[in-house]
This record gives C-alpha cells, structure tokens and sequence, in this order.
C-alpha cells in the first residue's frame, strides 16, 4: 500500500491548526450517550478530516471515534481490508478545560493490525510518525528507546486508575510498586511520550481502538513493549474496550508484568 505519510500528516496538521487552536478556551460542548464529553472542535476537525482523507483516498474505509455507533458496527461488521481508524480530539475533556494536552490521533489499519500511525500535538508542534517495520520519528528525528536501566521502584507510571478493576486500583494506591504515576488524560498523546522516553511504563483497564491503533504502534516501533493485561497483543476489529500495560524495555516490562500479577 502505497501511501505519503508526510501527505497525510500535513492534511492533520493544518487541520488542527484551523481546526482546533481557534477553539481553544471557547469551544461549546455536550455529552455523548456513552457519557463522554463531545466538542464542537471534534466535530468540525472529524467532518474535516473525513473529507479530505476521503478525497486523498475514497478506496479507504473510515472509522472515528465521533462516527454514530451503528456506522462504527456497520465498517467492522464488512471487515473492510484497509480503514483509517481516527480520534479528531483526543483529549477532548482537557480540551475543554483549557489544558493543553491533546492531539489528534490517526491509524491505518490492515487486516485488524495498525500499518501506520499519526499522533500530531498542535501545542507543541510535535509530529509522531509510525510506519510498520520502519521505525518510528518526533519531527522526523527517529524515536530509539534506550533501555531504562532502574528498577520498577524508580519508575515514572502513567495510570489511569479509573478503568481498573477496583482491587487492582486500590493495591496500586495503598502500595504502589513505581516512583511516582501520571495521568494526563490523552490516551494517543500519552502512547507518543512514552515512545519519546517522557515515562517508563503505563496501565490503563480501559483502551478503545481509537485511543491505541496510531499511538501503540509509535510505541512498539521506537522499541517498546506492550500487551493487554491477559498477555494478548492488540487487534484493532473491536469497539470493545482494551486493557494496557506498557513498559520502555523488556527488562522493565517483566518487572512490571511480574508485579501485576
């Protein structure tokens, strides 16, 4: 599959920057019926985006987070070979809160597996690219995690203790195996700066596709590892939430894998 992911990349940059930026601290907003939170700046940068892609690409299909439910089923339920898999606003709650930490976060999925990945950050201007086998890149540097070298107990977690089992959750509180835990509230974001080395490992019970197809595979190809917390790899052909667990090296993830039981 031929396709420019430097192309790709810039139709989401200068989106965001149309987009969503303008929006910022004054963007309106209401609540989905799954409970989460939906802007106004989702809506325009997925109508925009799915636009574009489209035209860029009409032979591939389109899932988004902000598509209706029943044409989320409906593209899975055909199993199209190829499909862009899209959060326009990942991050949408600190997105409207005013804190900048979001995203946009676009995949390419062949056969339920992630072939490129597309995290950009219109804050900070940083660009996380992934090609499948190709390695990954921050603003076309290539991303290499080197191994950590410090135990668990040192270690910098990102958590989100709201999706974990509740005994799983209290454990982690009462007696943390880590140096300290983060949750920045932007699932791909947070899947690119760990790539970047900004974190040791991560935990989350409750990834949908959207939130891991682009970021998990930035991850994997800047040589981290990941699976859920069963030990399966991801497949993304579910609109069923995913459980994470995530380290920077091997050494680290046996540790942290150990320590979970």
């Amino acid at each position: 599959m031929q396709l420019d992911p430097t192309k790709i990349h810039e139709l989401l940059r200068i989106a965001a920057h149309e987009e969503l930026l303008p929006r910022l601290t004054r963007v309106k907003w209401s609540i989905k019926a799954d409970g989460s939170l939906l802007t106004e700046a989702d809506i325009a940068m997925n109508t925009r985006l799915r636009r574009e892609l489209t035209h860029y690409r009409p032979d591939i299909g389109f899932l988004s987070e902000e598509a209706h439910l029943y044409e989320q089923r409906d593209l899975l339920r055909t199993a199209p070979p190829l499909f862009w898999c899209m959060d326009p606003l990942d991050g949408s709650n600190n997105f409207a809160a005013g804190l900048p930490f979001f995203a946009v976060s676009l995949a390419l999925i062949e056969n339920g597996r992630s072939i490129l990945g597309i995290v950009y950050d219109p804050i900070r201007d940083e660009s996380f690219i992934a090609v499948k086998g190709r390695g990954a890149t921050c603003n076309g540097k290539p991303l290499i995690l080197k191994p950590a070298n410090i135990p668990l107990q040192y270690a910098i977690a990102l958590v989100n203790l709201k999706h974990l089992d509740t005994r799983l959750a209290l454990r982690l509180v009462q007696s943390p195996p880590y140096g300290s835990q983060r949750n920045y509230g932007a699932c791909a974001l947070e899947w690119a700066w760990l790539a970047a080395g900004r974190g040791h490992i991560a935990l989350h019970g409750g990834q949908r596709m959207w939130d891991i197809a682009a970021g998990s595979l930035i991850f994997t190809e800047a040589g981290g590892v990941c699976t859920t917390l069963d030990g399966n790899e991801f497949l993304h052909m579910t609109l069923d939430p995913c459980s994470v667990i995530a380290a920077r090296d091997h050494e680290l993830f046996t540790e942290w894998r150990g320590w979970l039981g």
